[in-house]
């Protein structure tokens, strides 16, 4: 199972998601200056109008112009910027939603897979009682289906090579088997391929080892 990415948890999830909130403050700072800016400049060219020279008052005016297309460009910015950060703040919910599902999936998918494994636990030690293997041989058994060499589960159990090497012999003398393979696939072939076999009909499918050990 894929995952996606994990996202940071927030603990103001009732706060807007702001990337840039010190460039939106600039913004509206330069909204606010500008617009101040043309309010004197207007207000001192309606004052000009009469007694100042006319390249005094042409001046003033395009720099009434020039506050008043400041304002409109940093206003349009802080618009732009701020429908971003609405945009953003909504995907990150949508992710974090997203992120919510999929750690449920995985949780329930865990579960079950626990509760699968639990189940063949039960019924590889109901097998083994059936072969009666001792404490030890049940050990060593669990070790060989796990894949470990011989030295390996000697190492594990605290035991020599040559003892464990005894136990396996036990083990594969009780269950009927010639070997490691052989023991591996009396429980793995009833966990990968179906019990009945198209065209082997009822009497010569084996039952399963899984299935019956759970149903005595």
């Amino acid at each position: 199972m894929t995952h996606p990415p994990d996202i940071p948890e927030d603990t103001t999830e009732n706060e807007p998601y702001a990337p840039s909130d010190g460039w939106r403050s600039g913004s509206r700072f330069a909204v606010i200056f500008f617009a101040l800016t043309a309010i004197a400049m207007a207000a001192d060219v309606v004052a000009d109008m009469g007694g100042q020279p006319a390249p005094h008052v042409i001046l003033e005016i395009v720099i009434l112009i020039a506050a008043i297309a400041g304002m409109a460009y940093f206003w349009r910015l802080w618009r732009m910027d701020r429908a971003r950060a609405q945009q953003l703040s909504t995907q990150v919910v949508a992710l974090r939603g997203e992120t919510q599902r999929w750690r449920a999936q995985a949780d329930h998918w865990r579960a079950e897979a626990r509760e699968a494994l639990d189940g063949l636990a039960t019924a590889l030690d109901r097998q083994f009682a059936r072969w009666e293997l001792t404490d030890a041989e049940r050990d060593v058994a669990m070790l060989l289906l796990k894949g470990l060499a011989l030295k390996d589960a000697a190492e594990v159990r605290g035991t020599s090579e040559r003892t464990v090497r005894q136990q396996a012999l036990a083990v594969y003398r009780k269950a009927g088997v010639a070997g490691r393979a052989e023991l591996s696939a009396f429980f793995l072939e009833d966990l990968l391929l179906p019990a009945t076999r198209p065209g082997d009909g009822v009497a010569g499918a084996r039952t399963s080892t899984v299935a019956a050990a759970g149903v005595e």
